[in-house]
């Protein structure tokens, strides 16, 4: 595929996730809460594809780079009110865009760790704030900031099979043990950011795990 028509997959394929969690707010009357995570879910799944239409990490970086300023200028003005949310101290979904054009400059010649190291943000720290918002009751406060057990185990199942399963995709050696090591790096990662930095935090402690047992 050529970069013009990759970058322009790429950029209708996120717009439109932006547009089905607006549409399902206003249809649905769902909370930004939840829409955020469909989209922090949707845009970490972009990794997959990336890799796939992409030639040169130059161009695959220009993308995240773009929602660095669209997702700031959401925080600033509440662009989205899909994506915005209701605590602005968090400028996590400035860090997640940050994340991901790191992780491609890093790993753009392994995809199997590009996508892998992604995944526990994705998808774990995605439904960990849903499972403990809805389901905590062991709760644990470190830095300033309150989780439970039932969502940090949420984190981890979940940042595990996600790993798992991106790094048998592309065909990584001994997929499940690698995982199961990056998940529980990645998951005390989240325990202890505060402010939105575990979406920092959360893929920089996955990837050089994955990068040091992959070495």
């Amino acid at each position: 595929m050529s970069p013009w028509s990759a970058l322009l997959l790429s950029f209708g394929y996120v717009f439109l996730m932006l547009g089905l969690s607006e549409g399902m707010r206003r249809w649905r009357n769902l909370s930004p809460d939840f829409t955020r995570k469909f989209i922090h879910i949707s845009v970490g799944m972009y990794s997959v594809l990336a890799v796939l239409v992409f030639d040169r990490w130059e161009w695959a970086i220009i993308p995240p780079a773009a929602f660095v300023v669209i997702n700031f200028l959401d925080w600033k003005y509440g662009l989205v009110q899909a994506m915005t949310s209701s605590d602005r101290s968090n400028l996590g979904t400035i860090y997640f865009p940050l994340s991901f054009i790191a992780v491609i400059w890093l790993f753009w010649d392994r995809p199997e760790l590009l996508v892998a190291s992604l995944m526990p943000l994705t998808w774990g720290d995605a439904l960990a704030a849903v499972v403990g918002r809805r389901f905590g009751r062991r709760l644990y406060t470190v830095a300033g900031s309150t989780r439970s057990l039932e969502g940090s185990l949420t984190m981890f199942v979940l940042s595990a099979l996600s790993t798992w399963a991106a790094l048998a995709l592309f065909g990584a050696d001994n997929p499940l043990g690698v995982a199961l090591l990056a998940a529980a790096g990645a998951t005390l990662a989240e325990a202890v950011s505060p402010w939105g930095l575990d979406n920092v935090t959360v893929p920089a402690v996955a990837a050089l795990l994955l990068a040091w047992l992959y070495a």
